[in-house]
C-alpha cells in the first residue's frame, strides 16, 4: 500500500472488478466538526490550525460543561474519547483547546461538500451531516477507473474546501462504508468482495458497523473476536443470542447488503433540538425564559436552514436535584418562526416548573414538513412579518457571523444569546440499518 491507500496495480485491478457490477462510494469527512472549524478560522486570519494541536469541539469552553463531539488527532494521544465529558477531557490534557459547536457553519460546509459530489454522479445520498453515499455505477464512459475518480474527488475537496475526506469504494453500501473507515486521513480504500478476507475480516469485531460495546462483549464471550470469526459463525446460533440484530451484523460481516443509494437533496431529519447545562442554578422565571430564548434561536435557525417547519414543540428541564421532566404541544399548522416557537416553549416551561432551581433546559421541534407552503388556521396568529425578520437575521448572521446581531435582552443578562450545543441523534441519524 502506498500513502495514498491504493497502489497503481490495485487501481488497475479495481477498474476491472467494477465492470458489470454496482460501484458505490462512501465519502466521509475526517474529524468533520473540527476540520470545518479549523478551515473557517484559518480563512478568517487565525494562525493556528487546531487540527495540529490537542483540540476538541463540544460543550462550553468557559464552564467546561457538555461532551466531546469530535477531537483532533493529537488529542487522541491523551486518550480523549468522543462522547466523554469536557471536564474529563480537560483533566487529561490541561492545555486542551475547546471550541464551541457552530452548527450553522457545519451545515454550510456539508452543503458545499455535497454540491461537489453531485458534479460526479446524479445519484447522491446524504447519510449524515459529514458523509455521503454515491452511486458511481455506469459512469465508466466519463471515468474509466473509479479509483482514479475517487482521488480526483478527494483532492478537489481538499484543494477547494480546505478539509480532507476518506473515500471507500465497493459494490454495496456496507463494504464502501467499511472501506472508508480504514487508515485515515485523506485516503482512498477499496473493499471488494474478494478483498474482505484480507482487509476486513482481520479487524477486531468492534470495527464492524452496528457492533456496539454490549454486542461486542457478548460476541467476545463466545470467542468471536474478529469480523472474520463472525462471518464464519453459524448464523442460527448468532440469532439465538442476538435475535434479528445478530443476523444483521452477520450479513454485514459477510458483506451482504443490497439497499440502493437514494437520491436526496436534504438530510433525513426527524427532529432538531438544543439543550444546555446552565453554569448556575436558575431560580426565577425570567432567567429561565431567557435561556429558552437562546436555545430557541439556535433551533429555529437550524430549522429554517434545513428548509423545514415543525408541528411539535417540546421542552425538557432538569432540576439541581436531578429530577427530569418534559412537556410538548402540537400546532395545527407548521411553523419555523423563532418567536412562535419561543412563545410555546415558555408556556410549556411555565406548566412544568414547580419553582425548584433548574440546572438544565432543552428545546426541541419535531413532526417536520417542508416549508414551501405555509397555511394559517382561521384564528391563528399571523407570524409572516416575524418570519421575514427571521430570514433577514439569518442572512446577516450567515454573512457576518453568529454574533453580528442578537437581541438586546441578552445584554448584561449573564445568558449567552446562543446557548447550548447538543445536536440530537435524529437530526442526522446513523440509522439502525442501511436498508
Amino acid at each position: 500500500m502506498t500513502d495514498l491507500g491504493v497502489d497503481c496495480n490495485q487501481k488497475l485491478i479495481a477498474g476491472v472488478k467494477c465492470m458489470n457490477q454496482r460501484v458505490i462510494f462512501h465519502i466521509d469527512v475526517n474529524s468533520a466538526y473540527l476540520s470545518w472549524e479549523a478551515v473557517h478560522r484559518l480563512q478568517h486570519g487565525d494562525l493556528l490550525d487546531i487540527r495540529t494541536v490537542p483540540a476538541v469541539v463540544g460543550g462550553d469552553p468557559v464552564t467546561r460543561h457538555g461532551i466531546v463531539l469530535t477531537k483532533s488527532i493529537p488529542a487522541k494521544k491523551f486518550d480523549i474519547q468522543t462522547g466523554e465529558s469536557i471536564f474529563s477531557a480537560s483533566a487529561k490534557c490541561p492545555a486542551l483547546i475547546i471550541v464551541r459547536p457552530n452548527y450553522s457553519l457545519y451545515m454550510q460546509c456539508s452543503k458545499a461538500f455535497g454540491d461537489i459530489l453531485r458534479e460526479y454522479s446524479p445519484i447522491i445520498e446524504q447519510y449524515s451531516i459529514d458523509e455521503y453515499f454515491m452511486d458511481f455505477t455506469n459512469m465508466e464512459r466519463l471515468y474509466k477507473d473509479p479509483v482514479k475518480a475517487a482521488y480526483i474527488i478527494k483532492d478537489r475537496i481538499k484543494n477547494e474546501l480546505g478539509f480532507t475526506v476518506n473515500v471507500g469504494i465497493s459494490t454495496n453500501k456496507i463494504l464502501a462504508k467499511m472501506a472508508s473507515e480504514l487508515k485515515k486521513p485523506d485516503k482512498v480504500h477499496t473493499i471488494f468482495p474478494d478483498e474482505m478476507a484480507e482487509k476486513m475480516w482481520v479487524l477486531p469485531i468492534e470495527e464492524l458497523f452496528m457492533i456496539g460495546r454490549a454486542t461486542a462483549k457478548r460476541l467476545r464471550s463466545r470467542a468471536i473476536t474478529t469480523i472474520g470469526d463472525l462471518a464464519h459463525y453459524d448464523p442460527k446460533i448468532i440469532k439465538l443470542f442476538l435475535k434479528s440484530h445478530g443476523l444483521l451484523v452477520w450479513n454485514y460481516a459477510n458483506g451482504i447488503e443490497s439497499s440502493p443509494v437514494r437520491e436526496n437533496r436534504r438530510p433525513l431529519i426527524k427532529g432538531i433540538g438544543n439543550s444546555t447545562t446552565i453554569a448556575f442554578d436558575v431560580e426565577d422565571r425570567g432567567t429561565a425564559h431567557l435561556v429558552l430564548l437562546s436555545l430557541t434561536e439556535t433551533v429555529a435557525a437550524r430549522l429554517r436552514q434545513s428548509g423545514y417547519c415543525a408541528r411539535l414543540v417540546s421542552v425538557s428541564l432538569k432540576t439541581n436535584g436531578f429530577y427530569n421532566c418534559s412537556h410538548q404541544r402540537k400546532f395545527f399548522s407548521a411553523i419555523d418562526c423563532t418567536n412562535a416557537i419561543y412563545k410555546v416553549a415558555c408556556e410549556l416551561f411555565d406548566e412544568l416548573w414547580q419553582g425548584e432551581p433548574v440546572r438544565q433546559l432543552g428545546v426541541r421541534v419535531s413532526e417536520l414538513c417542508q416549508n414551501e407552503f405555509h397555511q394559517l388556521a382561521l384564528f391563528e396568529k399571523d407570524y409572516e412579518k416575524q418570519r421575514t425578520v427571521d430570514r433577514a437575521v439569518d442572512a446577516i448572521r450567515e454573512r457576518y457571523g453568529n454574533g453580528s446581531v442578537f437581541r438586546s435582552s441578552f445584554l448584561n443578562s449573564g445568558v449567552r444569546f446562543s446557548t447550548g450545543g447538543t445536536m440530537d441523534d435524529e437530526e442526522y441519524p446513523m440509522m439502525s440499518s442501511l436498508l
